[in-house]
């Protein structure tokens, strides 16, 4: 992509990221408990979900204004015959550089500098932690946050390109391993679904779906079978 057109890009994305910020800070209260609730709701209620085996999401952080995902974290860690195995993000850098980490319990997540959670790097027995990168099994489900998206399945993230970078490495990974390539999935508030086109660049990965509070729209062939059916 030509400088110029990266650079016209960028600014529609600083455009965009400053008007849908706003709006989220207009957002009334209880709306925005209404639709976490309902978000979180189709998710846990669906065979994708429950189908599913590995899954990355991420911590929701109150003060970004993320869709909430406590219930959904919880889901994932609750005792089971099948249990999930959860994997969260920790921020390495800021250089984009994040890793994928394997915790038990929500107890495993600590406060960073900027009052996120995130999982310690070790166990309580010293251990490192599983990175997703390591696993001999593939995830079934990325789940993203994001700052707006369209209907089309374009994701616009804070402008830190984490996610980015760690969806490159992981699809990277599972083409090598051979694995099928995991639903990703944003959750996003009904006003951060935009009508008109979001502006992505080159490395901008696309979604498989997004889930609302009106609950999930799947974009790509693999998620209309994938959300119809559960994950094969």
């Amino acid at each position: 992509m030509a400088g110029a057109a990266l650079e016209a890009i960028m600014q529609q994305k600083r455009f965009l990221r400053t008007q849908v910020r706003q709006e989220l800070r207009n957002m009334i209260p209880a709306r925005r408990s209404e639709e976490d609730a309902a978000i979180q709701n189709h998710v846990i209620a669906s065979n994708w979900f429950k189908k599913s085996n590995q899954i990355c999401a991420y911590v929701s952080c109150a003060n970004l204004r993320e869709v909430d995902t406590t219930k959904i974290l919880a889901e994932c860690l609750k005792k089971s015959e099948v249990p999930k195995k959860l994997f969260v993000p920790r921020i390495e850098d800021k250089e984009s550089h994040m890793r994928m980490l394997h915790i038990d319990s929500i107890k495993d997540l600590l406060a960073n500098s900027m009052n996120i959670l995130e999982p310690t790097s070790s166990n309580s027995c010293g251990q490192p932690r599983s990175d997703v990168l390591e696993s001999t099994e593939p995830v079934d489900i990325i789940l993203l946050p994001g700052l707006a998206f369209d209907q089309a399945g374009n994701r616009l993230g804070r402008g830190g390109g984490y996610y980015d970078l760690f969806l490159n490495n992981y699809l990277l990974h599972a083409k090598e391993k051979g694995w099928e390539r995991p639903l990703l999935v944003g959750l996003a508030y009904s006003i951060q679904i935009r009508s008109e086109p979001v502006p992505v660049s080159d490395r901008d990965r696309p979604l498989d779906a997004l889930v609302s509070s009106f609950g999930s729209l799947p974009i790509t062939p693999r998620a209309i079978q994938g959300m119809s059916s559960g994950i094969p």
